[in-house]
């Protein structure tokens, strides 16, 4: 198979097997629809087949939100669990944890049980003795202890739909491990923790057992899959695993990994963290390998890969297997004003955590073109329309149909990294409804324009497509990049603009 299996941002993936059918869930963190759902028949190719949840995450900060659902099955349904950050401020995280379950992937999902605040990465363990256990990482906010204070164990109990409130420390190391998975495999319990934090140095590890509670032997070897040692092989920052067995009873280990482009000579993962797959055994020792040996992600082989799509917003409802807004649905957008066209009426701006008018799509190559056909007449330097590349709300660059007394209608670029942000000189444009294209090429991103006749026009300057990934800032972020539409309107009179014949052709490179 060829990795990634997932591209662009799709993290912290939790795989399943059901029958003959695969499914995973990944991360969405302050995404809407939340917990993206993906299935296959043969573990080559996916697709996304929906999200699981509908929630209101408005207000919470970026890259919080979601984190690592657990997709199990067990009692003859699908079994979700999932944590909510809602603050991580210095040594403070609030984070509830919770779990729905559904007969069908496709739902209905039940109400959320509440399962406490303890920590994040809830996953579910369901044991051959009919018993059910969550497994998570407990965190520490004293600021005088290590803020990771290791893997706890606590039971649920369905008939009560709670969890028992008493957790047992299960397993400790001086260094940061998180992402834990239990598994109960011949006579052995296995626990699979991520280790190393989610960048550069990040890697999967085991641990075993004989008792379920441990205590808990760890593997000799350093890690079961690690690039920390590799700066230089394709899949990046490789970590935060789990284990699915075929029916041929073999073993697969799904994972996160990045691609990085470069920018002089630094690694920046713009598409963020991906899903990929490994092969595994089991070795005469009872420990996890790589099938193929070694402990670096494979890419495997493949041909290089193209994907094109239009969108012409031809049904009544935003696709979201494709489409993605923040934190919460989008309410600002109409696809029947307009047959054809969507229109989005004004939102905040890109600061809020509120209400953005704004649709985003997963950036999955290192080689995009972005269009989209604007048709907007703002008449205030606070209206605007345009496509965008999105990181977060302290990095995107758009190209932004505005206006002002001194240029009339016009186009400018204008930059966000942190708390700086760089407009350009105003670039005049044609009347009438504008074309306006975004291509990236690796750490840089160009915009051109092209009239009613189909004539492009250049707008000057390259703009630091690398300032939009997780290794920029020196800040937590986690995501990954997205193009998109949006318009802005912060006067909140009603004002909209039209969009149509979106499309977007990418590569890898």
């Amino acid at each position: 198979m060829q990795n990634p299996i997932l591209r662009g941002f799709n993290p912290d993936p939790s795989i399943l097997r059901v029958g003959e059918d695969y499914y995973i869930a990944t991360s969405t963190f302050e995404y809407h629809p939340a917990v993206r759902l993906h299935h296959s028949k043969d573990l080559r190719t996916w697709t996304v087949v929906g999200h699981a949840l509908d929630l209101d995450l408005r207000g919470i900060p970026d890259s919080g939100g979601v984190w690592a659902p657990s997709l199990t099955h067990a009692d003859g349904k699908f079994w979700l669990a999932y944590s909510i950050v809602r603050t991580m401020d210095g040594d403070d995280k609030d984070i509830d944890n919770y779990v729905v379950t559904a007969e069908s992937i496709d739902g209905p999902w039940s109400e959320p049980v509440h399962l406490g605040s303890r920590g994040f990465d809830f996953s579910f363990f369901h044991d051959a003795d009919g018993t059910h256990w969550i497994t998570g990482v407990q965190w520490d906010q004293r600021p005088e202890h290590p803020s990771f204070g290791g893997i706890v164990l606590e039971e649920y109990l369905p008939d009560e739909g709670r969890a028992a409130g008493d957790a047992a420390l299960l397993y400790q190391e001086p260094t940061l491990v998180e992402g834990p998975n239990l598994y109960r495999i011949g006579d052995w319990y296995y626990l699979l923790l991520a280790a190393g934090g989610t960048g550069w140095n990040h890697a999967i590890t085991v641990a075993r057992s004989r008792e379920r509670t441990g205590p808990y032997e760890r593997d000799p070897e350093p890690f079961v899959l690690t690039s920390r040692d590799a700066p230089g092989i394709p899949l990046q920052k490789a970590g935060h695993g789990e284990l699915v067995q075929t029916p041929d009873g073999e073993w697969m280990l799904v994972h996160l990994a990045s691609r990085p482009t470069l920018h002089l000579g630094e690694r920046y993962s713009t598409l963020g963290r991906e899903t990929c797959l490994q092969r595994v055994v089991f070795g005469d020792d009872g420990w996890l390998r790589l099938a193929d040996g070694g402990h670096h992600a494979s890419v495997g082989p493949g041909a290089a890969r193209e994907s094109s799509w239009v969108e012409r917003f031809d049904a009544r409802a935003l696709d979201g297997r494709r489409w993605s807004t923040l934190r919460a649905p989008l309410a600002s957008g109409s696809l029947t004003e307009r047959p054809g066209w969507l229109r989005l009426r004004g939102g905040h701006s890109t600061a809020s955590v509120f209400d953005q008018s704004m649709i985003l799509t997963r950036a999955e190559e290192h080689a995009i073109d972005f269009s989209a056909v604007v048709d907007a007449e703002p008449r205030s330097t606070r209206e605007s329309a345009g496509i965008i590349a999105w990181y977060d709300r302290a990095g995107w660059i758009q190209v932004q149909l505005t206006w002002d007394a001194e240029n009339g209608r016009h186009l400018r670029i204008i930059c966000r990294d942190g708390s700086r942000t760089v407009r350009s000189a105003a670039v005049p444009i044609a009347d009438g409804p504008v074309g306006l294209i975004a291509r990236l090429r690796g750490p840089d991103l160009t915009f051109a324009w092209t009239d009613a006749g189909g004539k492009e026009h250049p707008v000057p300057g390259v703009h630091p497509a690398w300032t939009l990934s997780d290794d920029h800032g020196g800040r937590l972020r986690f995501t990954g990049l997205f193009f998109g539409v949006r318009a802005e309107d912060l006067d909140s009179r009603g004002w909209s603009a039209d969009f149509g014949d979106l499309s977007l052709t990418q590569r890898e490179t």
